[in-house]
């Protein structure tokens, strides 16, 4: 069963959301700009998916929190 959260709580948590979402599409969009340029540093491209895969990771917990359980 999940914990009941707070208004505050629910607010913090959409607002972290909201955060890490920018912060993945723009290192997306960075990780695109670097590989158009062809010549690219391979291992920054490396840590910068990296990256991008620890936001997503962070992403689903915090979506997953903030959906309420459907009792079937």
């Amino acid at each position: 069963m999940r914990e009941t959260l707070s208004d505050e709580e629910r607010a913090l948590l959409h607002s972290e959301l909201h955060r890490l979402q920018i912060e993945h599409r723009d290192l997306d969009a960075a990780i695109a700009a670097l590989e158009q340029l062809g010549a690219v540093d391979q291992l920054q491209v490396q840590r910068l998916k990296k990256r991008k895969l620890q936001l997503k990771d962070r992403l689903i917990v915090l979506q997953d929190r903030l959906t309420p359980d459907i009792i079937a």
